[in-house]
């Protein structure tokens, strides 16, 4: 051995985290480097604990029909309590990705990392200065919030989501959520049924720049409405006033709200200042984020970046699956290791409904050439759905009518975000439809509307996906 190892991964966020695990059960000498908190945003300020605190939502949520069901009393929330549980949930995931690491071999090292020349990360640690030799690095830096003016970070009055999960909640009742993005939109919800008063200020309709589709958003406002959560369309904050009293925001329309804190989910930025990214060769993009192609190489020779420094997706998700295809070209030793396909990773928010998604949608099939066919299946007479009170939602399913290859889905309800990998698991697109349509099901089960789906589609639009099963190229019957 030369000394030199085969990858450092700089970041341990899920994408980065993952990408050290995977590298060294495949036998490869790695080094993880963490600038913060083993786990990343993910773990530790994102969606680890924000799930757990979704999931004391449910249940909280669930209790306007406990009466009907032969449950008598009232859950009462605690968000104090709330913050200590999801502390204690990310404090053992944590300890399990360090033990892990350490059980694999992987080096940990604490410290900043800086790309000092082809094959050569600098990192200052603690203790001083330390060179890798590495023949690959892979850059997982993650992104931080974005914090729009008028605001500016205030502990206790005006705070990102990384300072909510930094520290306990600030005393009071009345919170505004301020954006109309993925995390104020779950944030509104959440919050609100952990007891808060929220006043959700949105510039602009909530998730707007977003792929679901009018039906799944129109049922996620009837949602968050019967739980008392409404945005604020058209809110443009122009000053805030943070005081010992609370914060006073004045609205461009002359309005103002006072509250006891804010919440900003207002997006975030990529992370990938210092890294020494101009002089190894790497390019961002104007947005900031590292350029990157269809398997997760930047310019520079053996240097890969996934995850929120690299995908504006900026999801766990995406991450991990820029971690699988970085790897994996690794691996494949100078051959081309397969593409990421990133419209085929899934899309999920954690609301007052759950919206899950991917793929194209309608509009993007038909620039695309496809000619779209759509199944459908509600899960409004699903036995298992009515027997948990929870028979909101749907299951929507788009092929391309001539071959029937998977194009996209989208599934709105509760666990819809486990449910949508029953479609992005099968093989290849071109057999997702058979994959489904072949599969044997428990009943009563939510998963059984994704085979309704799929069978509305080929009875409707002549389609017969027994050929897909046994064929396995999407032909459609003649």
């Amino acid at each position: 051995m030369d000394g030199t190892l085969d990858l450092v991964v700089i970041g341990t966020g899920p994408g980065g985290y993952r990408a050290g695990v995977l590298a060294a059960l495949r036998g490869l000498e790695v080094a993880v480097v963490e600038a913060g908190d083993w786990g990343g945003c993910c773990l530790n300020r994102g969606c680890v604990p924000k799930k757990a605190w979704h999931h004391t939502a449910r249940l909280l949520a669930a209790q306007a029909g406990f009466a009907a069901r032969g449950i008598r009393g009232r859950l009462e929330p605690d968000l104090a309590a709330a913050w200590d549980h999801q502390e204690r949930v990310v404090a053992a995931v944590q300890d399990s990705y360090v033990d892990y690491m350490q059980r694999l071999g992987i080096r940990a090292i604490r410290g900043r990392a800086r790309l000092e020349g082809p094959g050569r990360v600098a990192v200052q640690t603690g203790d001083g200065r330390e060179t890798l030799a590495t023949r690959h690095v892979i850059v997982a830096t993650g992104a931080r919030p974005h914090i729009p003016p008028p605001f500016a970070p205030v502990p206790g009055r005006v705070l990102t989501t990384d300072m909510l999960f930094d520290a306990p909640p600030p005393p009071g009742r009345r919170v505004a959520v301020v954006g109309s993005g993925v995390v104020a939109t779950e944030f509104a919800f959440i919050l609100r049924m952990l007891g808060l008063e929220v006043a959700w200020l949105a510039r602009s309709r909530p998730l707007h720049r977003t792929r679901f589709s009018p039906q799944a958003l129109g049922a996620l406002a009837r949602a968050l409405e019967r739980h008392g959560v409404a945005a604020r369309v058209g809110a443009v904050v122009e000053r805030v006033e943070a005081g010992e009293a609370g914060v006073r925001l004045r609205l461009a329309d002359g309005a103002e709200e006072t509250v006891d804190w804010v919440l900003l989910g207002t997006g975030r930025v990529p992370v990938t200042e210092g890294l020494g990214l101009e002089a190894a060769g790497i390019e961002t993009d104007a947005r900031g984020f590292i350029r990157t192609d269809t398997r997760c190489r930047t310019g520079a020779p053996g240097v890969y970046a996934i995850g929120d420094c690299a995908s504006p997706a900026m999801t766990a998700n995406h991450a991990l699956a820029g971690a699988t295809t970085a790897v994996g070209d690794i691996l494949a030793g100078g051959a081309d290791g397969p593409a990421l396909d990133a419209g085929r990773v899934p899309f999920v928010v954690y609301s007052a409904l759950e919206l899950a998604r991917f793929g194209l949608d309608d509009e993007a099939a038909e620039d695309a050439g496809h000619e779209p066919a759509v199944g459908f299946a509600a899960f409004e007479s699903n036995p298992r759905a009515l027997g948990q009170d929870e028979a909101d939602g749907f299951v929507r399913v788009l092929a391309d009518m001539d071959t029937g290859s998977l194009l996209g889905a989208e599934i709105v309800g509760a666990e819809a975000g486990e449910l949508v990998h029953a479609l992005t698991l099968a093989p290849d697109p071109a057999r997702a439809l058979g994959w489904v349509a072949g599969g044997l099901y428990n009943h009563p089960a939510r998963a059984e509307e994704l085979l309704n789906a799929v069978e509305t589609l080929a009875a409707r639009w002549g389609i017969d996906v027994r050929q897909w099963q046994a064929a396995g190229d999407g032909a459609r019957s003649a």
